[in-house]
């Protein structure tokens, strides 16, 4: 006998950030018996890696009009979101809900324990004392829309999960978290959404040959990236072949990362995937001093520094020691040549080396794929003041399953925050 199928007004299936937004912001705003289902035992689990451990919840942008600018996909459609539930709203909630989130330098906010534990803790206290019933090593293997309304799910257990999972769930209201999971792509093209192909954003970059592997550690800020590609004929009309920044990097074993390299692999995410991740990628090492500012940086050093040897006086102290040797060994400068024995054209190749040193950009980073995914369900196929889809009714879609993502993971998180509030609020509102 086939056991009669649960019943529930409001399952949401994913337990990551947008998930449990979504869950715990429906049952505080009244929703009646919310169903949280994730796949894994332990929920949250971007959050808890993220920032390396420390998680970056959300980034110091208060205006919605600026806040827009660091999404490469999204953008201005998420300006009605942000509108309602952004950055300050998202501080506000966590305040609410006892966690404190103190802002860095650089404008990125963390917990005040420097945990991303506590994050973890603070989401799913929330929805224990909000009333969300968590099921964890469950997944959600198929949905159908029924013809009375609502949707009839398939789950299943997962893994070593100690509960068998029903044969099958109904609900009146579903929503899909489910991040960039190949299940939930699958389940919402089921329902009958397109969906723009996922690859890669937010990824170091390959240097083949990397030319800078003994320089593996250096950090330099702010340096100036200019990233040229050769589109393929079939590349989409419009696509961009050139792409800037500038910022903080990282030279590392295989190449360079750093939060200039991450933004800048956003934004060129799709080109860099038309061209199979080859290019050619001009590094700005002094941050953009004009080429006048360098020579009389090299003056001063011919006049004041005339007897120390090159290798021991860079032309500005913030200058990596080990970056300035590697470019005197690259432009064949004698280290040990004293300052006023430098020529005129090995100073020119010093400052050009300076202003643009070209790499062959060869591929992705081996932790490429780790960070976020652009793709997604397309914007217009979803109401963003509700998050509830235009083409099924009672159907949400939250998070990473849509095509938004952000330049750091901060940015991302925020999204999550404030399409898991949207849809939260709008399903308690239907009743």
């Amino acid at each position: 006998m086939t056991p009669s199928p649960e019943h529930w007004p409001v399952v949401v299936a994913g337990g990551g950030p947008a998930g449990f937004m979504a869950a715990i912001s429906a049952a505080e705003a009244g929703a009646q018996r919310v169903l949280l289902l994730e796949s894994t035992p332990a929920p949250l689990g971007k959050v808890l890696i993220s920032g390396g451990g420390r998680c970056n919840v959300t980034h110091a942008c208060w205006d919605p009009r600026a806040l827009v600018g660091y999404y490469p996909r999204g953008g201005k459609a998420l300006m009605g979101p942000f509108s309602r539930f952004a950055s300050g709203d998202a501080v506000a909630w966590f305040h609410d809900h006892g966690l404190e989130l103190v802002e860095e330098a650089d404008g990125r906010l963390f917990p005040s324990s420097n945990r991303s534990a506590s994050v973890i803790h603070c989401l799913q206290q929330a929805a224990s004392r909000a009333g969300v019933v968590l099921r964890k090593g469950v997944a959600l293997q198929g949905a159908m829309e029924l013809p009375e309304g609502g949707f009839a799910l398939v789950p299943r257990q997962a893994g070593d999960a100690r509960a068998a999972a029903p044969a099958e769930i109904r609900c009146q209201r579903l929503v899909l978290a489910t991040g960039s999971h190949p299940t939930g792509r699958r389940l919402v093209q089921g329902l009958g959404h397109a969906l723009v192909p996922p690859l890669p954003s937010l990824f170091t970059l390959a240097f083949k040959p990397n030319p800078l592997l003994a320089l593996a550690g250096v950090a330099m800020d702010p340096v100036g990236l200019e990233l040229e590609l050769a589109l393929p004929q079939d590349a989409p009309p419009g696509t961009p072949s050139r792409f800037r920044q500038q910022g903080a990097v990282l030279i590392t074993h295989w190449g360079l990362s750093g939060p200039a390299t991450l933004r800048l692999t956003a934004f060129a995410a799709r080109a860099l995937h038309a061209c199979g991740y080859r290019g050619r990628l001009s590094l700005d090492w002094s941050g953009g001093r004009s080429l006048a500012e360098l020579e009389a940086l090299f003056a001063s050093c011919r006049s004041e520094q005339a007897r120390r040897q090159l290798s021991n006086v860079r032309p500005w102290p913030e200058l990596s020691r080990r970056l300035w040797q590697h470019l005197l060994q690259q432009q064949g400068v004698e280290p040990e040549r004293r300052w006023a024995d430098l020529t005129r054209a090995q100073q020119q190749g010093l400052i050009q080396a300076l202003r643009a040193s070209v790499y062959p950009v060869g591929g992705r980073g081996p932790f490429g794929e780790e960070f976020v995914t652009a793709g997604g369900v397309p914007l217009g196929e979803v109401n963003l003041a509700t998050m509830e889809s235009r083409l099924v009714r009672g159907l949400h879609l939250v998070g990473e399953l849509l095509d938004v993502d952000g330049v750091t993971g901060g940015f991302n998180f925020q999204h999550c925050w404030s399409s898991g509030w949207l849809a939260g609020q709008a399903i308690a509102a239907a009743g």
